[in-house]
């Protein structure tokens, strides 16, 4: 609704410009893509365009070597998929900001802090969290050198740790202390068992 102010001049009522933005933000809000990975739902925009969310949508996403399906709202975080949606709780829910490290887990290979990734992203990609290291009984060396080392005190920035320290030894199996040192400078310790930790990654990739 437009007012005429004393003058005779237009102007804009808070009423309808609070209307006029509504409007505009919720017709940008939807997620409108020509491809995306995942089955897609049966919503198209005016112009056609296949529209994903607000609501849940199937995804699969390769985790540890298995499939796992789950319906999720494409503002799903990759950490709170595993953890809320799929009983994968090994990776922490620390920070939320990509600050700590606690929730890394590996993409293709690569450490990530997966409250940064939307889930819908992973989709295709081949994720390893702290539940895919151990083989049966067998814990995985870096798993072995933590304990054999006391590299651990309250456990919440665990999982993060080993999940870099495993990253830096795959591409890099004879780390110097300052390799070690920068793999995981992403991870932070509140109980300052950093001294354990480098002790426990070299002692790991001797074996």
């Amino acid at each position: 609704m437009v007012e005429k102010t004393k003058g005779d001049s237009p102007r804009i009522s808070r009423r309808s410009l609070l209307k006029g933005l509504s409007g505009g933000v919720l017709t940008t809000g939807l997620i409108s893509v020509a491809e995306l990975p995942g089955q897609r739902t049966n919503v198209r925009s005016e112009d056609g365009a296949e529209i994903y969310g607000p609501g849940p949508v199937p995804l699969t996403l390769n985790i540890n070597g298995r499939e796992h399906k789950a319906e999720l709202e494409p503002r799903v975080t990759l950490l709170n998929a595993l953890r809320n949606h799929l009983d994968l709780t090994g990776s922490k829910l620390v920070c939320d900001r990509g600050t700590c490290g606690g929730c890394t887990v590996l993409l293709d290979g690569m450490p990530i802090t997966s409250c940064m990734m939307l889930a819908i992203d992973a989709v295709g990609k081949e994720i390893q969290t702290i539940e895919g290291l151990a083989q049966g009984d067998a814990l995985h060396p870096v798993q072995r050198a933590f304990i054999e080392h006391d590299a651990l005190q309250c456990g919440f920035c665990t999982s993060g740790m080993i999940m870099s320290a495993k990253a830096l030894l795959d591409r890099n199996p004879n780390p110097t202390l300052d390799e070690v040192k920068a793999a995981v400078s992403g991870n932070l310790c509140r109980c300052g068992t950093y001294p354990k930790v480098f002790e426990a990654v070299l002692a790991a990739a001797k074996k």
